[in-house]
């Protein structure tokens, strides 16, 4: 990438995604990809203000969590300002809230907690699922983000399973991976909260954005390896859906936990049913979003 001005980059690698311009203390520039669809990737922007609070970290903490609220959808050409607050530095853990926001105002809103690593038990319930197809048997799935992306066929009702890894080698540390983890985390969400929609499988046919998206981190994991994700839909009341899902690294290492609630809302006229001649419905500027991703 050429050197110049950084409101004038556009990442093209997660590597180049994460690298922040430091603005002052606790203030960072994030620059975008030339994303399809028109707005930003919601989980860049998770990733970007996770690596603005971990610069702001003693790195003998590492994130453990984060808890994101998705506030307004990002305009792709516009650097995004990532404000930290230091809430609290401790010997144990350090808490950081980080407000993403554009010219149009705030547009995510991210708390994450750090805690000094400090080996003790692992003990590991969580199996990999049974009978998921590795993903070199899986045609590449198209997709105008920056990872390598294989879709399983659809594993159950109101259930998404990809496999997800970035193309390029990424740096040893644990910040970086963990960051590039995060970009990955919002994917698949949604598609296991559409499904369970009638029309899920239309959705140019629905209003649908990311609400909020929370993330454990549980184990070391290279996001520049094969990692399957593996969300499961709880339903939908009042236009919003709830999914929950594990992140296994491909020999078996439960990594991280995601949990997403995703709006699901039916056109003005429609039945909730999902009744034929359904007019397209685009999410307006105010309201609370970023599309997990448009393939």
């Amino acid at each position: 990438m050429e050197p110049g001005p950084y409101s004038d980059r556009v990442p093209s690698t997660i590597s180049e995604l994460l690298e922040l311009e430091r603005v002052a203390s606790d203030f960072f520039l994030g620059a975008t990809p030339d994303y399809p669809w028109g707005r930003v990737y919601g989980g860049q922007v998770v990733a970007q203000a996770l690596a603005a609070a971990s610069a702001t970290v003693d790195p003998t903490h590492q994130v453990h969590s984060l808890h994101a609220y998705f506030v307004l959808a990002g305009q792709p050409k516009v650097p995004i300002l990532y404000e930290v607050d230091r809430l609290r530095d401790g010997r144990s853990f350090s808490t950081r809230r980080v407000v993403a926001r554009q010219a149009s105002g705030a547009i995510l809103n991210l708390d994450a907690s750090f805690q000094r690593v400090e080996p003790d038990l692992d003990i590991q319930e969580s199996l990999l699922p049974v009978g998921v197809p590795s993903p070199e048997s899986i045609e590449r799935s198209p997709w105008g983000g920056l990872a390598d992306v294989r879709e399983v066929p659809r594993a159950g009702a109101a259930r998404s399973q990809v496999w997800l890894r970035f193309p390029e080698r990424l740096p040893d540390d644990l910040v970086t991976q963990l960051c590039a983890l995060a970009y990955l985390t919002d994917y698949n969400p949604m598609d296991a909260i559409m499904a369970s929609h009638p029309n899920g499988d239309q959705w140019e046919s629905l209003m649908n954005a990311s609400l909020d998206h929370s993330v454990w981190f549980h184990r070391a994991a290279r996001a520049d390896e094969w990692l399957l994700f593996d969300q499961q839909g709880h339903g939908l009341v009042n236009a919003r859906g709830l999914t929950m899902g594990t992140v296994f690294s491909q020999a078996g290492v439960h990594v991280a936990t995601v949990v997403q609630e995703g709006l699901v809302r039916s056109p003005k006229g429609s039945s909730a049913s999902g009744a034929s001649g359904v007019a397209r419905a685009v999410a307006s500027a105010d309201e609370p979003s970023q599309e997990t991703k448009t393939s």
